[in-house]
């Protein structure tokens, strides 16, 4: 069992034992891992993104998340207590030898971690992923894959939702053990899709069309219907 679905399967276990008007605070609750990373880059990118896709996540699935993600650090015990890690920003990421070592480990204990560049962050994260798996590189994610069908359909592969360099938005990957353990959202902007309307402007179908991918990826993290 991996680090995600074990944590899914002890929250649905405690919150199926709670009567319904309980389920509020007192129901266990699994959340997003914010990563506090080093570099200068702005890690706080999108404030009111990860907030609403929880609130998404508890409205259209079972699984009992709390109402905020947390920020963490790599070196923080804390990081161990979450299953889904998300990663943005506009500027350069940087992590020491001790913090690639310690996000190695839990990756391959069952980790997952999200990457969305904003706009910025590509070539720092490109540097910084090859320094983490030199034996393992990028590779864009199969459109079969369950990350793209496990709850909603996207036939077509990560959602466009912001125009930069007319390029088409791509997800990449690295598998560990046949395990998707690395996602990175390229020139697609998904944060700023789940963000409030009304800081983007962005048509509803967008705001939709991302919250559903957002809601795909965390199911997928935390084991939550399956998938490979």
């Amino acid at each position: 069992m991996t680090l995600g679905s074990l944590f899914v399967a002890i929250t649905l276990v405690a919150a199926s034992q709670l009567p319904a008007q309980a389920t509020g605070g007192s129901t266990p609750a699994i959340t997003i891992g914010r990563l506090h990373y080093d570099g200068g880059g702005d890690w706080y990118a999108n404030p009111s993104s990860l907030p609403n896709l929880l609130a998404a996540i508890r409205e259209r699935t079972d699984i009992p998340v709390a109402p905020r993600e947390v920020a963490v650090r790599l070196t923080d015990p804390e990081l161990w207590n979450v299953a889904f890690l998300h990663v943005t920003g506009h500027g350069n990421i940087h992590w020491s030898d001790e913090e690639l070592v310690i996000l190695r480990r839990w990756l391959e204990q069952g980790g997952f971690l999200h990457v969305d560049d904003n706009y910025g962050l590509d070539a720092s994260f490109r540097r910084e992923i090859k320094r983490l798996f030199p034996d393992h590189p990028l590779v864009e994610v199969p459109l079969d894959h369950p990350i793209y069908h496990l709850i909603y359909e996207f036939p077509n592969g990560v959602p466009k939702i912001h125009e930069h360099d007319g390029k088409p938005a791509q997800g990449f990957g690295i598998f560990l053990h046949g395990r998707l353990a690395v996602y990175y959202t390229y020139q697609c902007d998904l944060g700023d899709g789940w963000e409030d309307e009304s800081v983007h402007h962005d048509p509803p179908a967008k705001h939709e069309a991302a919250l559903r991918m957002g809601v795909n990826l965390f199911a997928y993290a935390v084991g939550y219907g399956g998938g490979t």
